[in-house]
């Protein structure tokens, strides 16, 4: 699933659209997580004005209306010229005046939705403070947590207390800090919150500077991989060396995902 890097790398690599001018969209499947509204045709003659990122979401500014696009689990724009074939699962395609922008979808958890009152108030109201924002801070982390006797790995990617923190961002921040991702989180130190703070917002600039992270098919809209999965040191390497200690790296599942921690350089304390 796009992470907030691969959302925030999606977003920049769109931004060639800015003050072009929508000359035609198509829909060619309205079953996405939601249905995609049946008044798209708004968008003609309208110009692209603004790209932003709040959380896994796109903001899509245009002169009179703006967009709420998510990409779920498999979902990825990419821009296209005007006389390349579709793909199987390209569900929406805005034409521009020499580019088009096509939504592809293999498994349909994406969305593209009107940015409203209603859609604000449902979807983007509810989160929490954003990763990266001096509004996420070890003050603010602390009052969070501290009543929170879940583990800490699932409670940085709950999406209430900071966005964006998906999995393979959060394994490896707690892996670098020496947390164990079970570690009850209301029983972390003052420290291990300050430095699992600073590792947080490290990891995703970084992240984001190597233009996230490509396991499977994750690609910008220019076709690009991410390279941050080169510099993993925990997730998806079960079985394997620490790099740390040389002892052999665990695998446990919490929130129903892997979570990779080396049991030398992680001990879940009492």
């Amino acid at each position: 699933m796009p992470e907030l890097p691969e959302v925030e790398t999606t977003k920049n690599s769109l931004l060639p659209l800015l003050q072009h001018k929508v000359t035609a969209v198509t829909v060619y499947q309205h079953k996405l997580r939601w249905p995609i509204p049946s008044d798209l045709e708004q968008l003609v003659g309208q110009q692209l004005t603004n790209l932003s990122r709040r959380s896994k979401y796109i903001f899509a500014a245009f002169e009179s209306k703006s967009m709420l696009w998510h990409l779920g689990m498999s979902g990825s724009f990419r821009l296209c010229e005007l006389n390349e074939p579709l793909r199987k699962h390209d569900h929406l395609v805005i034409r521009f005046e020499d580019l088009e922008l096509r939504y592809h979808d293999p498994r349909r958890f994406g969305c593209i939705l009107w940015l409203n009152d209603d859609t604000h108030t449902k979807l983007i109201q509810p989160l929490g403070p954003e990763p990266l924002s001096t509004a996420f801070n070890a003050e603010y982390l602390k009052t969070a947590l501290q009543r929170k006797k879940t583990a800490i790995k699932v409670a940085i990617m709950d999406n209430h207390i900071v966005v964006g923190v998906g999995n393979i961002y959060a394994t490896e921040s707690l892996f670098n800090i020496g947390v164990h991702p079970a570690q009850p989180a209301n029983t972390l130190t003052a420290q291990q919150i300050e430095e699992l703070t600073v590792e947080i917002k490290r990891i995703l600039a970084q992240a984001i500077q190597l233009g996230g992270s490509t396991l499977r098919d994750y690609t910008n809209a220019m076709g690009e991989n991410g390279y941050f999965q080169q510099t993993l040191l925990a997730y998806g390497r079960a079985g394997e060396m620490c790099v740390n200690c040389e002892t052999t790296l665990e695998n446990l599942k919490l929130g129903q995902r892997a979570s990779v921690f080396c049991p030398q350089c992680q001990p879940l304390k009492a």
